[in-house]
Formats: C-alpha cells, structure tokens, sequence
C-alpha cells in the first residue's frame, strides 16, 4: 500500500481529472479518433509507452480545442474557482514570437481543468483559450496545439490508469517501470521541450520518492549511511523544492520550539532571532499574535454559535443570527474563513 502510494503522489490528481475528461467526451459527442492517431506526428522519433491502452478507439479531446471558438464564455466562473486568480506568468515567448512552454502554462491548463463536473469540458477548452487568446501569433496557434496535445495525453494517461487496475504497484522495479512508462507517454503526446517543462519537477520528485523508497527498504544500512543516502538523493530534486523541504522542517522545528517555550516568551524570541533573523522573526512573533487572537475570537465565537444551533429557530433566522455572529467577531475577509470552518462541522 505504501509503495502504491509513493507511485501515484505527484500525479493522482490530474489521474482523476483524466478520468473525468474521459466521461466528458462521451457526454460532449466529439469525433472518434483512436488515442494514439495523432501520436507519430507529434514528435519525430518517439515511440508510443505501451500500444496496449491506446489499441480501443477514443474521442480525441483535441477537437474541442477548435470547436470552442464559437463558443461563448459565461462571465461567472464555476464556484470553485470563485475567490482565485487566475495562474500568471505562461505568457512567454522567444524573439521570433514563438511559444515557450513553461509549468506556469500546464498550471493554466489545470486551473480550469479542475472545474471539471461543474462545467462541461467544451465550456472549460473555451475558458483555456479565452486566456491563451491574449498571445500574438505564432505563439497562439501554439498555445492551441500544446492545449490540444495536452487534453488527448490526459486520455492516454486514463487509459494506461486503467490498464494498471487498482493492483498495487509491486516493488521498485515495478514502481520504475510504471513511472517510465508515463514519462514516455508525455513524450509521445508532447515534444520534448514541453514534456520537460511541464513535468521535469514532478518526475524528479518522482525519483526522489523511489530513491527513498529502496533506501528505507536497504537493511544492509546503517543509520548514518541511511541518512547520507537520503541526503544524496534529495540534492537531485530541484533548488525549488530542496528549499521548500528545508523550510517545511525549519518551520516543524520551529511549532516544537514554540510549544516548549510557550510560557517563556523572551527564550522564544531569542530563538527566532537566532533561527530565522530579525525581520522574519518579527513577522513569526506578529503571526503568532494573530493566531492566538483569532482563536481566542473563534471559541468565543464558536460558543455562542452552538448556543444558536440548539435554540429551536426556524432556518432563516438561525443563519441570520449566525451571519450577525459572524459580524460581531470577525472582519469581512474573516468571516469567509468562520463560514468555511462552521461548513465542515
């Protein structure tokens, strides 16, 4: 089970939304087209990862790409998305005009993807190129095709899901296996240049989560050369994700810390100081003070809340009374969180 699921951490999620593209398609009517019938015009030289899964015919998602441009977007987003911002920073392009893929793009892609279910794929393609729409040519048509590219290697990727069942994973070497076959199947679907941007951190924390894997399972260890292993593997991740994983234990260190010296405030800013330097350890204290304020507002809240809860009144007068709650302790930005918390009771 849990070399299962080392395999699918970094790629589970778009798994799913594959899943559901595949539904989509049947519901939206697009043309059939086998999954792999495009495959040898996109990137010369590469070979399909397994012939298996793409042998059924499919409804290739990438018509949709130029069948959405008749179609018009609805001004509200799906709920999901209301509240965020759109991703930044895929509007790249070389010189000559032409597209430079980027992890920002695909994180474009999987913005609207993820509304899934509430709007229908078709709809979301519309949405992808209202915003792909604000790129100058040659970089647009780009930007199509790559979306286009994108959708049916979502496909494959269902489809070799599929192929796999819900049996485990196996040992490393089958763990291996399986993750090369996806990296051959992004290459298939994508050119090189995309494939990597795209998913060049994701398949090196892939490999650091197999790494891992065999080193925990290594007993002919110590636990120094464990450690040094383990250390080693982790300089192969990118610089991005080595610092995140730094500051993910700094700031474990740092809630033990404060729960020990909890009642010696001084000791705790000397820590800090110490830790993080001055100007981040104000911001730590500042946040701090900001928890403790919040909670001491939430019980208080919380108490009166389920006071209300119990008191017998009819529907809308109990959700009046929770919304003047909410006003009584809470700022306007606040009470979205209180609201969100009391949903999940």
């Amino acid at each position: 089970m849990i070399m299962k699921s080392v395999f699918r951490l970094s790629y589970i999620v778009p798994v799913i939304i594959a899943v559901v593209i595949v539904f989509a398609l049947f519901a939206d009517g697009s043309e059939e087209q086998p999954a792999s019938a495009r495959s040898s015009d996109h990137s010369a030289g590469n070979t399909s990862a397994d012939a298996g899964y793409t042998a059924a015919p499919q409804k290739s998602p990438s018509v949709m790409v130029a069948g959405a441009a008749e179609l018009s977007v609805p001004a509200q987003r799906p709920s999901s998305l209301e509240g965020t911002s759109e991703p930044g920073g895929w509007a790249i392009t070389d010189r000559l005009g032409n597209l430079v893929p980027t992890g920002e793009l695909r994180q474009l892609f999987e913005y609207y993807l993820s509304a899934l279910g509430e709007e229908t794929l078709v709809q979301l393609v519309a949405r992808i190129r209202l915003a792909l729409s604000l790129l100058e040519e040659p970089a647009r048509a780009q930007a199509f095709d790559t979306l286009g590219r994108y959708l049916d290697y979502k496909l494959a990727l269902a489809d070799l899901e599929a192929a796999y069942g819900e049996t485990g994973a196996g040992g490393p070497e089958e763990i291996q296996r399986r993750m090369a076959e996806i990296q051959a199947l992004r290459r298939t679907w994508l050119d090189a240049d995309t494939a990597e941007a795209f998913f060049s951190d994701e398949e090196a924390i892939d490999r650091y989560q197999l790494a891992r894997l065999g080193i925990g399972m290594d007993g002919g260890l110590s636990e120094q050369q464990r450690n040094e292993a383990l250390a080693k593997a982790e300089m192969a991740l990118p610089e991005s994700v080595r610092q995140a994983r730094q500051d993910t234990r700094k700031f474990a260190r740092y809630e033990q810390v404060r729960e020990s010296l909890g009642s010696d405030p001084e000791a705790l800013r000397a820590w800090r100081q110490q830790e993080f330097g001055e100007e981040a350890a104000q911001r730590l204290e500042e946040l701090s003070a900001e928890q403790e304020d919040w909670n001491r507002r939430w019980q208080s809240y919380a108490k009166e809340r389920d006071t209300l809860n119990v008191s017998g009144l009819a529907e809308p007068e109990r959700e009046q009374g929770l919304a003047l709650l909410r006003e009584k302790y809470f700022s306007e930005t606040e009470r979205i969180r209180a609201q969100a918390l009391d949903s999940v009771q």
